[in-house]
């Protein structure tokens, strides 16, 4: 083997740090310091449980009597039987197989036919859940819960905004995804046919001059491209993007997107939206979204692979965002292959944000080859890569924080200035 083989083969083994997911990973610990989206709200009914897997955890979701939700293990302690599949019975679940009863920290607190005073006491997994905007959140962190601060998303808080829920199931590696949203090139491409119809000359061919700035929740992302036209995103640590879009037609006002991207584990993850329009948007507006949202909200790609794949073309045309928009990251981020090979990559300077990013959980070992195109990638991978030498070393990570100053909009070519983002 040669020398620059078995450079390849370090690297590749370095990388595969980056997308891992599993409690007892440096990784997984680090993801375990966050709270997760995990299920929407609306799939799980009163005295409902349904089975859930996040951070490579098999979990059962169940809304009890009062209406509120808890999280526990996947399985009976008993005889390890699928616990979604029993009955809720107030705020506890109970196995279908022998009638073992948990409680909403684990505990087991009846086991039917076991007479036995002396046997000790068993327990599962319990972990703190919240409800937010239509979205189940999650801490699965073996400390107490940090306050729910950073996933908030202020301006879906305001009083009269319109909000819209979306879930898709990808099964490819999470990191590879989050990766794609510091990609600020890619735009100009993947999402060319944005051009027309309501995006306008928000989307352009013409490649943007790009800066990242790390910030107390995460990297913001500004891409200048000609005649003054700036797009500005935040993304959140570790897993959630915010940018702004433009309205269903050119009369309505921008919309602010909200994507979190969980791991379920190391090949599969959920992305989890909220769709936000202002609360000073027109009654026409709002019936506007509202309807659009109800038709094509619920699309996932992944349901369409095959077609996507084989065709490349998009014959939904009424569907100008949500499908659109999906079906083109699918294309090119499950191109990548469900587990993509870093070590094989030829990053550009275009990448700096998604090597930042890197970074940021581990420090790297050596240099990234920078091209325009890559500074994403590049600003990304840092921060990773700094944080999980932290983990590895045993010291604090960085304790990030939501932003209080709202996203700014892109400007358009003639306008003065970026206008607040309400």
């Amino acid at each position: 083997m040669t020398y620059l083989d078995e450079r390849r083969q370090e690297r590749a083994k370095q990388f595969l740090r980056l997308t891992e997911c599993a409690k007892g990973t440096e990784m997984g610990t680090l993801l375990r310091k966050f709270w997760h989206p995990i299920e929407l709200s609306e799939n799980v009914p009163l005295n409902t449980a349904i089975p859930v897997k996040v951070l490579g955890e098999e979990l059962t979701l169940y809304r009890g009597a009062s209406g509120a939700l808890h999280l526990v293990g996947g399985r009976c302690s008993h005889r390890r039987t699928l616990l979604h599949t029993g009955w809720v019975v107030g705020e506890e679940i109970r196995c279908i197989y022998h009638g073992w009863q948990f409680d909403a920290t684990g505990a087991c607190t009846n086991r039917p036919a076991e007479t036995d005073t002396g046997m000790p006491r068993t327990k599962i997994p319990g972990y703190p859940v919240k409800e937010y905007m239509g979205l189940v959140f999650a801490y699965l962190g073996d400390d107490e819960a940090p306050p729910f601060e950073l996933p908030r998303k202020l301006q879906a808080e305001r009083e009269g905004a319109v909000i819209a829920n979306g879930m898709e199931r990808w099964d490819n590696n999470w990191f590879q995804q989050i990766e794609n949203s510091m990609d600020a090139v890619h735009v100009s491409f993947v999402h060319m046919a944005l051009t027309v119809g309501p995006f306008g000359k928000a989307v352009t061919a013409a490649i943007p001059e790009l800066s990242y700035e790390e910030t107390s929740a995460g990297i913001r992302q500004t891409a200048r491209r000609s005649n003054n036209n700036v797009r500005v995103s935040d993304w959140t640590f570790p897993n959630n993007n915010h940018i702004t879009v433009p309205g269903l037609t050119p009369e309505d006002p921008w919309l602010d997107t909200f994507v979190w991207m969980t791991p379920n584990d190391e090949l599969n993850t959920t992305r989890f939206m909220i769709y936000c329009l202002p609360p000073e948007a027109s009654e026409v507006s709002k019936m506007r979204f509202r309807q659009y949202f109800a038709k094509y909200g619920k699309y996932d790609p992944a349901k369409h692979h095959d077609k996507l794949f084989s065709m490349k073309v998009w014959d939904n045309p009424e569907d100008t965002y949500v499908g659109l928009t999906a079906a083109q990251d699918y294309l090119s981020i499950r191109g990548q292959e469900r587990l993509t090979k870093r070590e094989d990559e030829i990053l550009g300077r275009s990448d700096l944000g998604i090597v930042t990013l890197r970074k940021i959980f581990w420090r790297e070992r050596e240099d990234e080859i920078l091209g325009r195109s890559d500074l994403g990638i590049v600003t990304l991978r840092k921060i990773f890569w700094r944080e999980l030498d932290l983990i590895r070393e045993g010291k604090p990570t960085k304790q990030w924080s939501r932003l209080e100053e709202p996203l700014t909009l892109p400007t358009q070519p003639g306008e003065e200035g970026q206008a607040k983002a309400a």
